[in-house]
């Protein structure tokens, strides 16, 4: 980038940019509509007095039904490297937006759990991949100068707009009442957001958003999908710091689908209150905008981290802030007994929601700067579609195996020792794959 431009603001920069604006309204309007459908689900199936579920089946059911995405992502990734990313973007949205809709007619209808889960699980794996499109897109329209403090505006605001949207769909629960029917009338709502963003992806031009190397060839395509999983994890390979990345997400996913099943077991034994309204549902609505606080203030700190520090230490300064966090304030909720000493652990809980979205989003958000920065574009898309089933895999096999040991109060202490572990753990393999680089350089 030449000289005389790198003075000007990020402000200035995103001004001059209308293509980063677009892009982040896109982002926006999915993420705010993503709150809004994931709120919505939690007061349908977790928090409903209608459907008395038990919430280990329920996280049984999340890993089993979110597996097949995660075993396609890697291959679906590829046709961010051979479609127009535009064209993308506006199928993804408008399919989000029909699974939406049959999800509200599912409640309405009075579904079991197995197909909302089902019909749910398509619309996560979706936004997933809508999310990955518009970070691979990012480079396109940004100079590479501003990508670190782009992504941390950019996830500013999107963590807010999601968390804005978890409120709203909670406010509608509480003013309509629970119920299957409340439910389905904040899910329909949350769809219209979907086709905004298909609206808005309209408005960029062919090839705008890349990918620079494209094939007409049709059986190029399909051989594109059948190797993306290979050629993702190669390129990721390939980069120490872009493996250092993805070890730092996998780790903190795994431990965080832990914690969110023992905050849901935790919140589920709150009582209702006089007014109808669960309290449940109330303070898992708190956590979340406790978790999305957390991811606006690491938007602040990550840009100056990866300054001083450097991609690589600021993921470690992320997980052992992440590991600190787990045996202090974690812990307590598998020691106390009923009474206040519960209510003090469920703040501390609370704290912890926080402090865990500010750990995790940095190290997110150092990630997808390095992902951004060090894999070249044709590759970039498989890559993203690869960090996201990181994501889904760690998330949900956590989940899943969770279920089998904890109680059905959540409480359990070898769980929440065996997190701080996996951090330690995820610390460990990033020093180990460090080494490469100082041998690399001794050759």
């Amino acid at each position: 980038m030449p000289a005389d431009k790198r003075p000007i603001s990020l402000r200035i920069a995103l001004a001059q940019s209308p293509g980063v604006l677009r892009l982040a309204l896109v982002r926006f309007t999915g993420q705010f509509g993503d709150g809004m459908f994931q709120a919505a689900l939690s007061g349908a199936i977790l928090f409903n007095p209608e459907r008395e579920t038990d919430p280990l089946a329920i996280a049984a059911a999340f890993a089993v039904l979110l597996l097949p995405y995660s075993l396609i992502g890697p291959y679906a990734g590829a046709l961010l490297d051979r479609w127009d990313r535009r064209a993308v973007l506006l199928v993804a949205n408008m399919l989000r937006a029909v699974l939406i809709a049959a999800v509200g007619v599912g409640l309405l209808a009075g579904a079991g759990e197995t197909p909302l889960l089902l019909l749910a699980l398509a619309v996560v794996g979706v936004s997933r991949f809508v999310l990955a499109g518009v970070s691979a897109a990012l480079p396109r329209v940004l100079d590479q100068h501003w990508l670190v403090p782009a992504n941390s505006v950019l996830a500013t605001v999107a963590s807010a707009c999601a968390g804005v949207g978890a409120a709203a769909a909670v406010s509608i629960i509480g003013l309509i009442g629970t119920g299957d029917f409340a439910s389905a009338i904040a899910v329909g709502v949350s769809g219209i957001w979907s086709v905004i963003g298909a609206v808005l992806a309209t408005g960029f031009g062919a090839q705008v958003l890349g990918p620079e190397a494209r094939t007409s060839a049709r059986d190029s395509v399909v051989r594109a999908i059948a190797t993306g999983l290979h050629t993702g994890a190669k390129a990721v390979w390939g980069s120490i710091q872009v493996t250092t990345a993805m070890l730092g997400i996998g780790a903190h996913r795994i431990v965080f689908g832990c914690n969110t099943l023992i905050m849901v077991l935790v919140l589920r034994q709150a009582p209702t209150d006089s007014s109808g309204m669960n309290n449940g549902l109330t303070r898992f609505g708190v956590a979340i905008g406790a978790t999305a606080a957390g991811m606006l203030v690491a938007a602040l700190v990550a840009p100056l981290l990866i300054s001083r520090l450097g991609r690589p230490r600021t993921v470690i300064v992320g997980l052992l802030t992440a590991m600190v966090v787990q045996l202090a304030l974690v812990t307590p909720t598998a020691l106390a007994e009923a009474g206040p000493a519960a209510h003090r652990a469920h703040q501390l809980l609370l704290a912890g929601a926080f402090l865990f979205g500010l750990a995790g989003q940095t190290i997110k958000l150092t990630g997808d700067a390095t992902m951004q920065i060090n894999v070249d574009d044709t590759r970039r898309g498989q890559v993203f579609a690869l960090q996201d089933t990181v994501f889904n895999i760690a998330f949900v096999l956590a989940i899943a195996i969770t279920a089998l040991v904890i109680p059905a109060d959540g409480r359990s202490l070898a769980v929440v020792l065996t997190g701080a572990g996996i951090y330690c753990a995820g610390i460990v393999a990033i020093a180990l794959n460090s080494r490469r680089a100082r041998v690399a350089g001794s050759t």
